[in-house]
């Protein structure tokens, strides 16, 4: 049973980190949005300039552990998702281009959604 939730925080750490990275093209389509988008991404940003863990990780690693599982060879989710989010060969330095390329795109998107928003309410 552990195995599985350990497989099952790995897709939500998956699924967090797509959010992250292309949750504001929903906010675009979804301005609601930008009230769970938002925290996610200053989350996400602090955690890789400041070099902590997410807590994700070690929960997934704990778990792994419990399962008696000591890597993902054969399994889906080790040989495909994995990889996404604990590249080889990561560093610091390249932590923190993801995280200043995050800001400045959710950056360019928040402007144009708030340029739209503002022509909107001007119109009204």
């Amino acid at each position: 049973m552990y195995g599985f939730f350990a497989d099952l925080v790995l897709l939500l750490h998956f699924a967090f980190v797509l959010f992250v990275g292309a949750g504001g093209l929903l906010v675009l389509k979804h301005p609601q949005l930008c009230w769970l988008h938002l925290p996610a991404l200053c989350w996400a940003v602090w955690i890789e300039f400041s070099g902590e863990t997410c807590p994700l990780t070690p929960l997934e690693q704990g778990l792994r552990e419990k399962a008696g599982e000591s890597s993902y060879a054969g399994s889906f989710i080790g040989q495909y998702i994995e990889p996404l989010i604990y590249p080889a060969g990561l560093t610091q330095e390249m932590q923190w281009g993801i995280a200043a390329f995050m800001l400045l795109l959710n950056l360019l998107i928040y402007l144009r959604l708030c340029r739209r928003l503002h022509a909107i309410h001007l119109c009204k």
